[in-house]
């Protein structure tokens, strides 16, 4: 996959993301949206952790779940991961916590923490174990909810609530303790069956309301409702669990500062839109999930869960009776009650809907049912009130983590903790005739927004693609658009303005909108004597803005810390660089690297002009000239924020490889601006760079935390987790991103490296065969990975057509990267075989298609593993005469290789250990490994391929640039048998018979005879 990519910024800034070639402008990686043909790729740029350059500094670009296995009792999830995806201590099955807790299995993942199913010695009983993650135990906030879920489950005592037994902590792990149920959850019941019958529902409906009422006798609402916080064991008991989010009555009211809790697809309107909430919001989750249950579908169908909520809280759902006319008129009107829009109008207590189903069932008197008029519950469903779609923005916004809240004053209020929030800053309308106001102030906008440092500015390139996909597409983003963007995207607040000519001059009018409400925050305008003064008034009026949303910088310092980066010769060069941004965004960066070189031109101090320039250039393969230009930018550092002298030097630090410089860049500016999405994201890159895999995930897992609703982000940490062999949170990430883009090619493509990783050689292969339906470029990628499947199993000759008909698709579609990448697999899927001279020819076809530094290095390895001592040589001169420490090492390696070829394994020793000084790679451990083996230094060799095989996710992706690799892992069991024949060790049978395991059935595996005659089959 490539790798995880830099991110974007607002087209007015640059930007960096992990992908092929890291530069300085907004960062591309891997495009959040369905792509028809591949994205870009650079030439040398294109090696390990490298993206396109769209992203290095500006602005912020934009689960499927998997059933469990029965006797889980947490919500649907992917089950956690051996190690804890949160990297904080994990427990292993046969470990005991606190001398009294054996865990017994890992049980699943959630926000919180991890729930392992365990024994407690000392009552010899089973149980369920909560541990809190670590990085929240930390929190007060976070520990006092935790506390709570077991205060609160103790108040309640009903045989329908799950049991929960002990708070407690050992070992520096806090835990709870809890009743452990055997059954299913009604999500995989759901799963399985499809839908309930209604005598089964009914049963179901009067146990998980019997639960419910207990609880709202003791003044708990649950708030978190849903089929997978609803379990049935074998006896058929149904018990309500998960009350972590539930908050008493009369407490303290730890969601008031509007941190909305809660599941989207079963949230009350009244919860969506963050206002106090009662039992009859869970009344309402109820109908939910009754209708659910009995019809196999949710009542409020839409494309997205932002839009089924949208509806619910504006439209009257369809009977359940008109989609399953077996319903009963009763049970159909019971759920109608339920789902009232208006608290008032619903059942005011459980007890009075257990009274209604008793009644139905002729236990008691039935209760009457109220309902709306029948002219009203029978009107079509309406098109979705557009102008009200911010109503869905708190939702998405503290899903984001920001904690804006409406108050019965209604105002909005921002907690002085200033959780990071993102604000779009709309077209500004240019009511001048002068067109050279057109996008020109919008981007300066964004950086007057970013001097506080929990805002972020979303990525207008992103925002305009997205409004074109609005039920009523535009290309321009007006108020309208820009708050449905918002709300698709969990932003907080747009910003609209205006310009007017005055006599003399000119005036801005801007103005924040709440995107939740469409509430007016702030309006503020200025006036400028002339057009390039307009630039300076930005500033200036910037201000007032940043106030409304929570900055309490004083307005002196927040003009003192923008003094000079703001100052242009003319207005014409700030135009030209929107010009640039807007072509880089499209992916034209030739244009792009005009348009930033006339915008320097026409202003030679203009610091952001450079940036630009280096980003661009950074795309086109330019390293060199990428690195040039942000050497320029910098001598212009006065022109430049806090935040972007950051954000430049970092991308500095990328272009020219100084990871531990880079690493400490990016950790700087993080600190001094905790809310920056894209120095997250890059921090993640750059010890991805330095190969670092658990630290780059864990940083990319902080950037997930910033923006959950960025698809690209979510990629990143999906990738890095795949590369530092965390397969299952490598899936759960993919499915996640599948979540807001189905049809994104990428995911797909990372969810079979997590199933390849985790040995489900047949899910692997149905995701290729899914992902290549999706777009010419997801054929592409389908291609690789069924070839990479296929010689992963030693089906070599079975990879060759795909490979050969995958290349041809390629050069059709004009990419001679991606066909450059099939022809060297086809490479060494021959030399696998034992057909050198195939092996050759096919690695001369990639030579032909492209000259990166990738193809140079993987072709002299061919050459040179085929006894073609010339032509490797001649790869390791032009690789060795590069400046940067990866090609040089690469040079040194396809040496090693003809050294090793030729039975020379001190000297191969050499070079391999020098490449290994200059960078340290999974290819060059496997290398070092077996050049030790050919030495007779078993003990060495056998250190060497324990590391690759507990670094095998790096084996997924060489270069994490859409070529899998994987295929080369077998051989690494494969020698470490024979290093174990060497040390006289019985485990040398394992070894071998690893390898056997995966690639037995092959009938042309050269390998096989050997190893069976050794293991003396």
């Amino acid at each position: 996959m490539s790798d995880p990519k830099e991110q974007k910024h607002d087209p007015e800034e640059p930007t960096l993301v992990p992908d092929r070639a890291p530069f300085p402008h907004s960062t591309v990686s891997k495009k959040a949206n369905a792509t028809q043909t591949p994205p870009p790729s650079s030439s040398e740029a294109a090696t390990l952790f490298e993206a396109p350059e769209s992203q290095l500094f500006g602005e912020g670009v934009a689960a499927q779940q998997t059933p469990k296995p029965r006797g889980r009792f947490t919500p649907p999830s992917l089950p956690a991961p051996p190690n804890s995806t949160w990297g904080g201590p994990s427990l292993r099955p046969g470990d005991i916590l606190g001398n009294r807790y054996e865990v017994l299995e890992i049980l699943g993942e959630g926000g919180m923490g991890t729930v392992y199913k365990a024994s407690d010695i000392e009552l010899s009983r089973t149980i369920a174990l909560k541990v809190i993650r670590p990085e929240l135990a930390s929190k007060p906030e976070i520990l006092q909810r935790f506390k709570q879920e077991l205060i609160l489950a103790r108040q309640v005592t009903d045989r329908n609530v799950i049991r929960i037994f002990d708070l407690g902590e050992a070992d520096g792990i806090k835990f709870i303790t809890m009743e452990y149920v055997e059954g299913e959850s009604l999500y995989q019941i759901l799963r399985r069956q499809g839908k309930l019958s209604v005598d089964e529902t009914i049963e179901v409906m009067k146990q998980m309301l019997s639960g419910l009422q207990a609880a709202h006798r003791e003044g708990v609402i649950h708030r978190d409702l849903k089929p997978g916080n609803i379990m049935r064991d074998a006896q058929g008991r149904v018990v309500v669990m998960d009350f972590g989010l539930a908050r008493s009555l009369g407490g303290d009211g730890m969601t008031r500062s509007g941190a909305m809790l809660g599941t989207m697809e079963y949230m009350s309107p009244e919860q969506a839109q963050a206002m106090e909430v009662d039992a009859r919001s869970d009344l309402f989750t109820v109908g939910l999930i009754c209708y659910e249950l009995l019809t196999g579908k949710m009542p409020y169908q839409a494309d997205s869960a932002v839009a089924s909520l949208l509806k619910r809280m504006q439209e009257r759902a369809v009977p359940a009776s008109d989609l399953d006319h077996s319903i009963p008129q009763p049970i159909t009107d019971f759920i109608a009650k339920c789902l009232e829009r208006d608290p008032a109008l619903r059942y005011q207590s459980a007890t009075e809907v257990l009274q209604d189903l008793d009644g139905w069932q002729g236990k008691s008197r039935p209760a009457r049912v109220s309902l709306s008029p029948p002219s009203l519950w029978m009107n079509r469903l309406r098109d979705l009130p557009w102008k009200r779609a911010s109503a869905l923005v708190l939702t998405l916004v503290l899903v984001a983590g920001a904690t804006w809240y409406m108050g019965r004053s209604g105002r909005v209020a921002v907690t002085v903790q200033h959780t990071p929030i993102s604000v779009l800053v709309a077209d500004f309308q240019n009511n001048t005739s002068d067109t050279l106001f057109d996008d020109t102030l919008e981007p300066m906008f964004n950086v007057a927004l970013e001097g506080a440092s929990f805002i972020n500015a979303y990525n207008r390139g992103n925002a305009r693609q997205l409004a074109g996909k609005l039920p009523n597409p535009t290309g321009k983003l007006d108020e309208k658009a820009a708050r449905l963007v918002a709300v698709s995207q969990g932003v907080s607040a747009i910003v609209t303005g205006s310009l007017s000519n005055r006599d003399p001059g000119y005036r801005l009018s801007v103005k924040v909108i709440d995107a939740l409400t469409g509430k007016t925050l702030a309006t503020a305008d200025v006036n400028a004597a002339n057009k390039d003064d307009v630039l300076l008034e930005v500033p200036k009026i910037t201000a007032p803005i940043r106030k409304a949303l929570g900055d309490t910088t004083p307005e002196s310092v927040q003009l003192a810390a923008t003094q000079g980066s703001f100052a242009a010769s003319n207005l014409e060069a700030v135009h030209q660089y929107s010009i640039g941004m807007e072509q880089q965004f499209l992916g034209k960066m030739e244009d792009a690297l005009r348009s930033f070189s006339k915008a320097a031109e026409l202003d030679p101090n203009f610091a952001r002009a450079y940036a630009g320039m280096a980003a661009a250039a950074g795309n086109l393969g330019q390293s060199q000239a990428a690195e040039k230009y942000a050497k320029m930018a910098m001598a212009h550092v006065g022109r430049l924020t806090e935040r972007e002298r950051y954000r430049v030097r970092g991308q500095y630090y990328i272009r020219t490889e100084n990871w531990p410089k880079c690493v400490e860049e990016y950790s700087e500016l993080i600190r001094q601006y905790p809310a920056d999405n894209i120095g997250q994201n890059n921090l993640a890159l750059c010890y991805g760079r330095s190969l670092n895999m658990s630290k780059a995930m864990e940083e990319a897992q902080r950037s997930v935390q910033i923006a959950p609703k960025d698809v690209m982000t979510r990629m990143n940490f999906s990738l890095y987790a795949c590369y530092a062999s965390e397969f299952q949170s490598c899936e759960r990430g993919g499915r996640e991103a599948l979540q807001l883009n189905p049809t994104y090619e990428e995911a797909f493509f990372v969810i079979g490296y997590a199933q390849l990783g985790q040995n489900q050689l047949a899910q692997a292969a149905e995701t290729y065969q899914k992902l290549d339906k999706i777009s010419p470029w997801g054929a592409s990628l389908a291609a690789s990975g069924l070839a990479n499947l296929a010689m992963y199993q030693g089906r070599f000759r079975e990879a060759i057509p795909i490979l050969e008909k995958g290349a041809a698709a390629d050069l059709g579609a004009k990419n001679p990267d991606a066909a450059a990448d099939k022809f060297w697999t086809l490479a060494q899927a021959n030399l696998m075989r034992g057909d050198k001279q195939a092996a050759i020819s096919a690695a001369d076809r990639a030579l032909s298609n492209s000259q990166s530094i990738k193809t140079r290095f993987l072709a002299g390895r061919i050459f040179a593993a085929s006894g073609d001592t010339a032509k490797a040589k001649k790869m390791a001169t032009s690789l060795g005469s590069e400046l940067q420490a990866a090609p040089r090492a690469y040079a040194k390696l396809i040496l090693g290789e003809a050294a090793l070829n030729a039975n020379d394994p001190k000297q191969a020793l050499q070079w391999f250990s020098e490449a290994k000084d200059l960078m340290d790679t999974w290819v060059g451990r496997f290398d070092l490994g077996r050049a030790y083996l050919d030495a007779g230094a078993f003990v060495e060799a056998d250190s060497e391929f324990d590391r690759c095989i507990k670094r095998r996710g790096e084996a997924l992706e060489l270069f994490m640039d859409d070529m899998p690799t994987y295929s080369l892992l077998p051989a690494v069991y494969y020698y470490q048998g024979r290093v174990r024949e060497g040390l006289k060790s019985p485990a040398f049978a394992d070894s071998y018979q690893a390898y056997l395991d995966i690639r037995g059935k092959s009938t042309v595996d050269p390998l096989l005879p050997e190893i069976r005659r050794r293991l003396g089959k």
